[in-house]
């Protein structure tokens, strides 16, 4: 049995459904604060959240292809598991990170565009 060939059978498609799930809760309630950070201007405001839904998608499925890869010994199905949770864990915390990330860089939109110029 080849126990890469099923870590990673497990692990692309499971990226992927996280990465397509997480960027489509973020589209679709990041348009309200993209809204407000641009006047009320809904067309930028979609435009700018499209573009940072592509960001997301590209960063986030291109890290996880780039660490396919895996160097460890993997002889059972107990060390694939481990594997794969090491490996999945690793993306979930960088969508949160880019999760946070983004709420800060809105709300520093936000902030900025509300500040009454001198």
């Amino acid at each position: 049995m080849n126990y890469y060939l099923l870590l990673y059978a497990f692990y692309l498609p499971a990226t992927i459904a996280l990465t397509l799930w997480v960027a489509q809760t973020l589209f679709r309630h990041g348009r309200t604060f993209l809204v407000d950070i641009f006047d009320g201007n809904q067309e930028l405001a979609d435009s700018v959240n499209k573009l940072l839904l592509m960001g997301f998608y590209l960063i986030n499925i291109g890290y996880a292809t780039v660490t396919l890869r895996t160097t460890d010994p993997i002889a059972s199905y107990q060390q694939t598991v481990e594997a794969l949770s090491l490996k999945l864990g690793t993306i979930i915390l960088i969508l949160g990170a880019m999760h946070f990330f983004n709420l800060y860089v809105f709300y520093k939109m936000r902030h900025r565009t509300q500040t009454p110029v001198a």
